[in-house]
């Protein structure tokens, strides 16, 4: 303790007459209880309304938006991707190499026919794939749903 005060206290009360020194904004752009003084003269004289504040965005980027456009309208243009092609398995769609894909027997139960449709979806939904093959993944989900819940349909019995 230093004078009767803590370490941490003597430091606060330098901080403070430091902090005190350095304001000198005019009071009559002060609102009490506020170290700083209102915006417009915390921005070194510029208005708010000239200052643009949807450039600051900009600002931060690593190019204006004027050089992002030079930019690209010098750069060669990009090689277009070719177009993927479609898997085979999508291209099976009729109900019996679909069941065959499945392996469904007798001897399935309830959950390894559950484990097969979760298998199958992860593999064949039209949400996973690329938009032109949705329609066969369409296909084969709709195929492969029906032929489990008949399956699922002849264990309960």
């Amino acid at each position: 303790m230093l004078f009767g005060q803590s370490l941490f206290q003597s430091v606060l009360d330098r901080l403070k007459a430091e902090n005190d020194e350095t304001i000198d904004t005019p009071s009559a752009a002060r609102v009490s209880g506020l170290k700083t003084g209102l915006a417009f003269n915390v921005m070194e004289g510029v208005s708010a309304s000239s200052a643009q504040p949807g450039q600051a965005y900009f600002d931060n980027l690593e190019f204006a938006p004027a050089e992002r456009a030079v930019e690209t309208s010098t750069a060669p243009s990009p090689i277009s991707e070719p177009e993927p092609v479609m898997p085979e398995y999508l291209e099976r769609i009729t109900p019996e190499e679909i069941a065959a894909e499945l392996n469904l027997s007798a001897r399935d139960t309830v959950q390894s026919l559950n484990e097969k449709r979760r298998a199958f979806a992860k593999k064949n939904h039209p949400d996973g794939v690329y938009p032109a093959f949705r329609e066969n993944a369409t296909k084969r989900m709709t195929a492969a749903n029906l032929l489990i819940d008949q399956a699922l349909r002849r264990v309960n019995r």
